[in-house]
C-alpha cells in the first residue's frame, strides 16, 4: 500500500538437520536430501518414528556444544537456547550494521514449546527458567540486545506471526531493525502431544497426496533480520502480513478455509499485489488430512489455486514455532535463485480443490511470493514475499 514503509530483509539464517546455514540447508533440498529419518529413541518413544533430528545425519551435530560454540560463544544455555544463539549469530554476521546494542534494534522470539524439554530432565527445574521470557532475555542478554525482547507463541503460526509484528514495529516509527528468530526442539513430552491425536506418519509425510496420513515432526531455527534503513533496498522485501482466526476448534481446522483465504486476501492487499502477480506459494502443508484439505480450499478462494506450490514438511518435518521463519527464509533463496523446490512426498492430489503442486525443480524468475501457516487453535498466517 502506497504510504507505507518498505521493509528489507537484510540477513538470514536457517538451522536444521540439512546444515547451519541458509546456503546449505538450500543446496540439500535442491538435492533432494530429506532430514526426515526413522528414529529408534527409546527415550523418546517406545516405537520407532520418522522426524528431522539433530544428531540423525551424518556429519556434525549442530546441536552439540562444540558445534554451537562455533557460531556463538558463552556457557549457560539450554539446547533450545543455543539453537536460537546459533541462528542469529550467523545472521547477525552477514549485518555488520545491524547492532545488537542499538536501542532501535529489537529482537522477537518466536517458539511453541521452548525449554519444555527441561521437564523431561528435572521435574524440579525453576519456572522462569522453562518459560519463554526467560530464555529470550538470555539470548538478548548474550548478543547485547538493550530493548527487553518481544516473544511471540502463537501454537504453529509463530514464525510468521513474528516476521508480521516485526514488520508493524518497524512501519509503526518505534524501531529501525527487528531480529526475528525462532527453534523448536523436539522431546518426548511434544512427541507423545501429537501421538495422542494420532496426528503422526508411520513413514514419510505426503503433504496434499490422496494417500497421506499423518505428520513428521522436525527441530531446527531460523532468523530473519528486517530493517526500514535504505542503505538494504536493493535486497529483498516484506510487503505484508495477515492473520485470522478460524474461531472452529481447537485442533480441527475450518472446513471451508475461508477464514486463511481472509489473511491470504488482506496480505496481498497490504502488498500492494493481485492474486496474478503470485508466482508462487510456500504452503503449509502439514500432510494431514484436514490441514492440507483446509489449505487447498483457502488457496483456491483467494484465486491462487493455479500458482505452482509446496511444502517443506518431507524435509524438515514440522518445526513448530520455527516453521514460519524457516520456509519464508527458503522461499527467500528460490527467490534469489530462481528455483522452487518440489514437495516432497507428493505424487496423486488429495485435495478437493486441486492444487498446482511441485513435483519437480521448478526453474525461472521469481518477483512476488506467498507464504502461509495455520496451527492449533484455528489460528492463520500468511505474508508475502517480494523483490
Amino acid at each position: 500500500m502506497r504510504g507505507q514503509k518498505d521493509i528489507f530483509i537484510v540477513a538470514d539464517n536457517i538451522v536444521s538437520p540439512l546444515g547451519g546455514t541458509t546456503a546449505e540447508n538450500f543446496s540439500r533440498l535442491v538435492a533432494g536430501i530429506t532430514g526426515v529419518r526413522r528414529q529408534d529413541r527409546p527415550e523418546m518413544a517406545d516405537q520407532p518414528f520418522y522426524a528431522a533430528l539433530f544428531g540423525s545425519m551424518d556429519g556434525e551435530d549442530l546441536l552439540t556444544e562444540d558445534a554451537a560454540a562455533s557460531h556463538a560463544a558463552g556457557g549457560g544455555f539450554t539446547v533450545f537456547e543455543r539453537l536460537l544463539a546459533s541462528s542469529v549469530a550467523d545472521a547477525l554476521h552477514q549485518a555488520p550494521g545491524i547492532h545488537p546494542a542499538d536501542d532501535r534494534t529489537i529482537l522477537i522470539v518466536c517458539s511453541t514449546k521452548g525449554n519444555t524439554h527441561l521437564l523431561d530432565i528435572d521435574d524440579h527445574t525453576p519456572a522462569e527458567r522453562i518459560s519463554l521470557p526467560g530464555s529470550a532475555a538470555v539470548v538478548a542478554r548474550h548478543f547485547g540486545f538493550t530493548q527487553t525482547p518481544i516473544v511471540v507463541s502463537n501454537a504453529c503460526i509463530s514464525g510468521l506471526l513474528g516476521m508480521i509484528t516485526g514488520m508493524r514495529l518497524l512501519r509503526s516509527g518505534l524501531f529501525d531493525n527487528a531480529v526475528v528468530t525462532g527453534a523448536d526442539v523436539i522431546t518426548k513430552f511434544i512427541l507423545s502431544g501429537f501421538g495422542s491425536f494420532q496426528a503422526l506418519s508411520p513413514g514419510h509425510c505426503r503433504p496434499f497426496d490422496r494417500d497421506r496420513d499423518g505428520i513428521n515432526l522436525g527441530e531446527g531455527a531460523g532468523t530473519m533480520v528486517l530493517s526500514t534503513r535504505r542503505e538494504y533496498r536493493h535486497g529483498l522485501r516484506l510487503r505484508g502480513g495477515a492473520v485470522s482466526n478460524d474461531a472452529n476448534h481447537i485442533s480441527g481446522p475450518s472446513r471451508t478455509g475461508r477464514e486463511l483465504g481472509d489473511a491470504i486476501e488482506v496480505a496481498l492487499r497490504e502488498a500492494g499485489c493481485g492474486a496474478a502477480g503470485v508466482g508462487f506459494i510456500s504452503a503449509h502443508g502439514t500432510a494431514t488430512a484436514y490441514n492440507d484439505e483446509m489449505e487447498a480450499k483457502a488457496i483456491t478462494l483467494a484465486g491462487l489455486n493455479a500458482a505452482p506450490v509446496n511444502s517443506l514438511k518431507g524435509y524438515y518435518g514440522h518445526t513448530l514455532g520455527a516453521a514460519g521463519l524457516i520456509e519464508s527464509i527458503v522461499t527467500l533463496a528460490s527467490m534469489r535463485e530462481g528455483i522452487v523446490v518440489p514437495s516432497a512426498g507428493f505424487e496423486t492430489n488429495g485435495v478437493s480443490a486441486p492444487l498446482n503442486i511441485c513435483r519437480s525443480l521448478l526453474r525461472g524468475p521469481l518477483d512476488t511470493c506467498l507464504k502461509t501457516a495455520s496451527g492449533f487453535g484455528g489460528c492463520n498466517a500468511a505474508v508475502v514475499l517480494s523483490k
